[in-house]
């Protein structure tokens, strides 16, 4: 995940998530395109997961998908990052 955003030239501050999701704190530049960032966050995340667990991955497919078409961002101005990345590592860990 770090390398995907490092190649978009953003940094990324917190990441952890549950068995179904992940939860991840970017910051990026206005000039980086938030769905083009995470199309590629999906795509290497998931290349690499059937690639190290071809056999375990199966039952975690969206179709022959890993992850779903769908994605959330919200904006966490004004709320201050502590408590935002206190918040992303305390979800669960992916079983």
């Amino acid at each position: 995940m770090r390398a995907v955003c490092a190649d978009f030239e953003t940094e990324l501050v917190e990441f952890n998530g549950e068995s179904d999701h992940v939860h991840l704190l970017v910051h990026y530049p206005p000039k980086v395109s938030l769905s083009r960032l995470v199309g590629s966050l999906k795509g290497v995340s998931a290349r690499r997961l059937r690639q190290e667990y071809p056999g375990h991955i199966r039952k975690y497919l969206w179709g022959e998908h890993f992850w779903s078409p769908s994605y959330f961002a919200a904006s966490c101005g004004g709320a201050p990052l502590s408590t935002i990345k206190e918040y992303i590592g305390n979800q669960k860990h992916p079983d």
